[in-house]
């Protein structure tokens, strides 16, 4: 690039054989004193080296010469000033090129260096060459770095040293060598050449901004070349940008690159893997045209958790983005520690989802999972008020009225979306949490909809995979992720990590691949949908407990639970986040479906269960629930029955059962069936008016026989004489000390044998 050539830029100084009176003897400005008629000062037509020349005697400390004519400048542009001198007689002097480097109005910009390097003249009739280069940026051979800031300039050189001495000076020359220091003119723009300095120091915003509005008008692209740049202010990039320097930029300040939105952009902008995906992830909340943070695969090691919504400056955000493709890998160190906090607390039921009079307030982080006395499992604080010593919960507690003493436990996670009051439509895909047993996995937001999780594996989390702390997980996708524990070789009944939880509605968990933690989901809320997972949560122990893979803790479950292995645990359905667990209104235990799923175990004792009910209160039944088409099976031993009571609290109200259905599966290993409605065949060898059927078991949850629907003979129904009968019996219901026989009501004695279908509850 010449920009004489290319914008017909006027760079030479007039020669001196043009009139001394174009040449000042001080800064060039106008009205300032010229040569013309100077004692001092004279033109000389013909010298053997110089053809013409000015010929000038040493008078000053600084004796100046500059041109009248202004220079242009630009920003950009890189100029060579050239002298020529030599010695002629008396004091020999020293040289160096100097112009004046002004604004459009004339002003000096005295922050600008305005002086080249110094040659001593050594010898008489001798010719030396003074050059220097004047340019934008701070780019090695550039002895005058003036920026962006200068308009115009007065070129010429000083005297220096004693005087007395005289001088002849050829004509200066000016020469544009810009194409020297770039280095592809049509394609490049250098952040130096708009004044970036890249010291570390020097505040460099003006000059991207310069350098990136120049690079778009010309279609060009930005080159950052090596140096440490501090930027002060949120910065936008419309340029296609590279990184050869980095940039020093506050946390809170945002990096924009709108043509290069990539992993790889951002760590070479910020010399580090760490602090790239951070300051790309904060871009993300900000640029409209692009939604997806691809991370092409890379690792990235984190020495901490990362605040997202600290780190996108936001509380709130509802349009889509995802973060895809890549691995998050927690490297040991303190920032992991989880915090506790003992503190004593007063509990209210008619106030359930707050703790008032909290002791250490100040000191219990949002986030913390709260345990103690009648609290239920994966309770979390999402808000506290400090002044008025409260903390408000993600679900009410069942048993913990009154003041009492409470743990808090904030676990520390890769992601942590827990600053967010909403946060809605946000998917992560294909990311590895490589937890390494140092940290947990995804904290959600306190509030939002449809978070996406999808192709993720969770390895080895500390305490949690993924935790709801509020409403952030409200229709929340979980599809075809794997978690894999960092407790493997720890017995079930020890451990104590969890992979995932739920406070709301309508999640659907699909396709996931769960191994061997405490449980696999605990869910609130209700409207949820667990299709086609497997979560194995055995050990090596023989006859060894196990623990719930599935914690449903709404009574009105309203979930379905099909196509899935559940293998070494069991499926709870409890009522622990209910502030009053007594029955007093409602649906009670409802609205659950488990269908079509195998389940298994290995080496457990006989009374093991894959169906549990934990009612945390008395007055509780089942009112439409559905258990069919599934496939229960134990190698290594048979277990009694596949579902029962976990009467720790209280029991079931037997006589309101309502519409329950438990049919149509297979049983392997299993001693005892379990069947509703329940088609027995009853055979009575001997005459009798009343014929006593035993349910022997079959009822769920050791329920009552509380109806017959049908009484079907499969043969005549003879008297003592052997005459056929043709007369029905009647039923007598919840007969027996268990109340789960039916005695069939004949108007004669008779013999024979029927098929009765007898419920534990009311269908309709």
């Amino acid at each position: 690039m010449n920009k004489a050539i290319t914008d017909g830029l006027v760079l030479m100084p007039p020669p001196f054989a043009a009139g001394l009176n174009l040449w000042s003897r001080e800064d060039g400005l106008p009205g300032q004193g010229s040569y013309a008629g100077q004692p001092n000062a004279a033109f000389v037509a013909a010298d053997q080296d110089f053809a013409g020349c000015l010929e000038v005697q040493k008078a000053l400390s600084v004796q100046k010469l500059r041109c009248f004519q202004q220079i242009p400048y630009l920003p950009g542009m890189y100029l060579r000033v050239t002298a020529r001198v030599k010695a002629v007689s008396g004091a020999l002097p020293s040289v160096r090129i100097a112009g004046y480097a002004a604004l459009t109005n004339g002003s000096n910009v005295a922050t600008v260096a305005q002086t080249g390097p110094v040659v001593q003249l050594t010898g008489y009739g001798t010719v030396f060459t003074v050059t220097a280069i004047i340019g934008s940026g701070n780019r090695g051979g550039v002895n005058m770095v003036w920026g962006t800031t200068p308009a115009y300039c007065h070129l010429g050189l000083d005297l220096l040293g004693a005087n007395g001495g005289v001088v002849r000076i050829d004509d200066i020359v000016v020469e544009d060598v810009t194409e020297v220091f770039h280095r592809d003119m049509m394609d490049w723009v250098d952040i130096r050449d708009y004044g970036a300095r890249g010291d570390g120091s020097t505040d460099d915003t003006a000059a991207f901004l310069a350098a990136d509005a120049a690079a778009v008008a010309s279609g060009r692209e930005l080159i950052v070349s090596d140096g440490d740049y501090v930027v002060t202010n949120h910065l936008t990039l419309n340029a296609r940008v590279r990184f050869e320097g980095t940039l020093i930029m506050a946390e809170s300040l945002r990096l924009i690159c709108t043509r290069n939105y990539d992993l790889d952009t951002y760590i070479d902008a910020f010399g580090s893997e760490s602090a790239g995906f951070r300051k790309a992830l904060q871009a993300l909340f900000y640029f409209s045209d692009h939604v997806v943070l691809d991370l092409k695969g890379r690792r990235v090691d984190l020495t901490g958790p990362v605040d997202v919504a600290a780190l996108a400056g936001l509380t709130t955000f509802t349009n889509r983005r995802m973060v895809t493709n890549g691995q998050l890998n927690a490297v040991g160190g303190p920032a992991w520690d989880t915090t506790s906090v003992i503190s004593v607390a007063t509990y209210a039921t008619n106030n359930p989802n707050r703790l008032t009079g909290v002791s250490n307030v100040a000191n219990i982080a949002v986030g913390s999972r709260v345990s103690g006395s009648g609290v239920g499992r994966e309770v979390y604080v999402t808000a506290r008020n400090i002044g008025a010593g409260t903390l408000d919960l993600s679900s009410p507690l069942f048993g913990a009225a009154g003041t009492r003493t409470f743990a808090f436990d904030r676990y520390r996670y890769l992601l942590d979306f827990s600053g967010f009051d909403n946060l809605a439509r946000f998917e992560v895909e294909g990311i590895e949490f490589g937890c390494n047993g140092t940290a947990s996995g995804v904290m959600l937001a306190r509030g939002g909809l449809i978070f996406q999780l999808e192709n993720c594996v969770f390895n080895r989390p500390r305490d949690r995979g993924v935790t709801s702390i509020g409403t952030g997980c409200a229709g929340m996708f979980v599809d075809r992720c794997q978690f894999w524990s960092n407790e493997q070789p720890v017995p079930a009944q020890n451990r104590t990590t969890i992979a995932l939880n739920v406070n709301t509605n309508d999640t659907k968990i699909r396709d996931n691949r769960v191994v061997r933690f405490a449980h696999f989901a605990i869910m609130a809320g209700t409207g949820h949908m667990f299709i086609g997972n497997h979560f194995f949560q055995g050990d090596d122990q023989e006859v060894g407990p196990r623990r719930a893979g599935i914690v449903f803790t709404s009574t009105h479950a309203r979930s379905l639970v099909t196509g899935n292995y559940i293998d070494n645990c069991f499926i709870e359905w409890s009522n622990e986040h209910d502030a009053s667990p007594a029955f007093d209104s409602g649906f009670s235990f409802s609205g659950l479906t488990i269908g079509n799923n195998i389940f298994m175990a290995t080496g457990v004792g006989t009374s093991f269960r894959w169906l549990v009910i934990t009612p945390r209160g008395p007055g509780h039944f089942l009112n439409g629930v559905s258990i069919a088409n599934n496939a229960f099976r134990t190698v290594g031993g048979a277990v009694d029955r596949v579902d029962g009571i976990d009467a720790t609290f209280a029991t079931l109200d037997f006589g309101r059962f309502r519409n329950v259905t438990f049919e149509g599966n297979t049983y392997h290993g299993v001693t005892q069936a379990t069947v509703n409605p329940l088609v027995i065949e009853h055979n009575q060898g001997t005459a009798a008016d009343v014929w006593v059927v035993d349910t022997a078991g079959f009822m769920p949850f050791g329920s009552w026989a509380r109806n017959v629907t049908a009484v079907v003979p499969e043969n005549a129904i003879n008297n003592t004489a052997n005459v056929a009968q043709y007369a029905m019996p009647w039923a007598q219901v919840e007969q027996g000390p268990t109340r789960t026989f039916v005695n069939l009501r004949w108007p004669t004695a008779v013999r024979g044998r029927v098929n009765a279908t007898i419920r534990c509850d009311n269908p309709i």
